[in-house]
């Protein structure tokens, strides 16, 4: 393991948790897996950190299976096995509908839609009161510009959302760290690799303001930390 990717991703899911009081003791917390680096880093962490933190929470991981084929939940169970995570896996055929010839428009939307659905129904059937998704600082520059461009709001993922009258709480423990951070400690942990069947994951609205960002990112390192704090730092005297 490399210390210093591990000392930076933990300071930074440790400042999130602590800024937002994201989790206390007793929480059943609901874990999104989707196979990616970032939700295995996520659930990693949240586990490793038990054994030395003066609370206690309870871990839930569950991956959503959209139903391609082609897919990799054997794989990912036995990952999870061999870390000693109980993981859930709820089949289901939410991208094939997502992809049908009526909505082939945004299949984005409509399959995030239902995952979201079915992750708060299960939650609900296991009694969690907290869902944390592994989205990362990043996925929140990102998702800024995806709303400006393509819905004309000026909106983001917060770190910490309370939805269904407080029922739940949605938790990002990683929103201060750093994407690239995540794929180096992901890879010093030799976490497996597992590649979306989605037939449009290489083409979506995300990863078009990704390479654009990322086209930004080149040109100057600051651009990124400047435009996540510029999310908190908003002067409304100059809007609209």
């Amino acid at each position: 393991m490399s210390e210093y990717n591990y000392k930076a991703i933990n300071r930074d899911i440790g400042r999130a948790i602590s800024q937002y009081d994201m989790i206390s003791d007793g929480d059943r917390i609901l874990v999104g897996v989707s196979g990616g680096k970032d939700s295995l880093t996520l659930l990693w962490f949240l586990s490793e950190r038990l054994s030395r933190i003066p609370i206690s929470y309870k871990l839930f991981p569950v991956y959503i299976d959209p139903g391609f084929p082609g897919g990799f939940d054997k794989e990912l169970y036995a990952w999870a096995e061999s870390q000693n995570f109980s993981l859930r896996i709820d089949y289901t055929d939410n991208g094939i509908v997502a992809h049908s010839r009526e909505n082939l428009e945004n299949p984005c939307f409509l399959c995030a839609h239902r995952r979201r659905k079915r992750l708060f129904e299960i939650a609900d059937e296991l009694d969690c009161n907290k869902i944390a998704f592994g989205h990362h600082k990043d996925d929140i520059v990102e998702t800024f510009f995806i709303n400006i461009c393509y819905t004309g709001v000026m909106g983001t993922m917060c770190p910490v959302q309370s939805v269904f009258n407080g029922r739940f709480s949605i938790i990002r423990p990683l929103a201060f760290a750093d994407e690239m951070r995540i794929r180096q400690f992901a890879g010093d942990q030799g976490f497996p690799e597992f590649h979306s069947p989605c037939p449009t994951a290489k083409t979506s609205k995300r990863q078009e303001i990704k390479d654009t960002l990322n086209r930004l990112y080149r040109g100057n390192k600051k651009i990124k930390d400047n435009i996540f704090r510029s999310l908190s730092h908003v002067n409304q005297e100059y809007l609209l």
